[in-house]
């Protein structure tokens, strides 16, 4: 079985909701594999957008 996870990486120093349309798709289309979706970016919180969706830091990297 394989599992998904989604990452995506902006330059800007925030995010959005939109931000997240490429990796809700991708859940949307693998369903229970989907894991965890994360849009790095170059802000300084991890914040949560929804269930299994974080904006996280680059620094945190």
């Amino acid at each position: 079985m394989h599992k998904v996870m989604g990452i995506e990486v902006k330059a800007a120093a925030t995010v959005s909701a939109v931000d997240f349309k490429g990796l809700r798709r991708l859940k949307e289309h693998t369903g229970n594999d989907f894991i965890a979706g994360i849009v790095l970016y170059d802000g300084d919180k991890a914040l949560p957008f929804g269930e299994g969706m974080w904006a996280v830091p680059l620094a945190a990297l």
